[in-house]
């Protein structure tokens, strides 16, 4: 069979996607690392081989994820959107007082079924946030969470919610928060939305 790259890279991707939606796998490089295995066999041993470089990007498997989803849930899924952003803005409010970030699918409009809410959160006690929580009676997990980073490793506190929807609250020093890190989809700074913004889309109506 003749190689069209551009052929494998878009059948990649939409398998892909179709194993973040329908099968829960949550991370790029794994969905099209089983995607090429599923289309394509181990080692490429059936009709036609792929290379390393025919791997989609994740900027492809999440447009794809989006087109998948939307084709699947229609406009249910701007009313959920607006829903979860209402959601994050009340955990946002209370939490005011660490500077608190809405990031990820709920902040760019990407959601999918299965999507949470991730919170950034920054302060000069790790624990504050956690010590509110308690304090407030509001029933959370925490896990301490081992990031990467160029100078080593940099620990982590995450506290999970078990809202209308889950939500995920990342605890940063205060300091990070003029530090904007890169997003694994596109490269680009990941965009961390204020409280104020996400007032404004809540107060507007779903689509909008």
């Amino acid at each position: 069979m003749k190689r069209d790259p551009s052929k494998i890279r878009r059948h990649l991707a939409v398998e892909a996607a179709r194993l973040m939606y329908d099968e829960a796998v949550g991370q790029y490089f794994v969905a099209k690392r089983m995607a090429a295995k599923r289309l394509f066999g181990r080692g490429g041993q059936k009709r036609l081989r792929f290379r390393p470089r025919d791997l989609p990007s994740n900027g492809e498997i999440q447009a794809a994820l989006l087109q998948l989803a939307e084709l699947r849930e229609g406009d249910h899924r701007l009313d959920r959107l607006h829903d979860m952003r209402r959601v994050a803005l009340e955990v946002m409010e209370r939490l005011a007082p660490f500077e608190p970030r809405l990031i990820g699918s709920v902040a760019t409009g990407h959601i999918r079924a299965g999507s949470d809410i991730d919170i950034q959160l920054f302060a000069d006690d790790r624990d504050a946030p956690e010590d509110l929580l308690r304090a407030e009676g509001v029933p959370y997990e925490r896990e301490l969470v081992l990031i990467r980073r160029p100078t080593g490793f940099v620990e982590y506190l995450h506290l999970r919610l078990d809202l209308d929807y889950p939500v995920e609250l990342t605890v940063y020093d205060r300091r990070e928060l003029r530090h904007r890190p890169r997003s694994s989809t596109d490269g680009l700074p990941i965009e961390r939305v204020p409280i104020r913004e996400v007032a404004r889309w809540v107060a507007a109506p779903p689509g909008s």
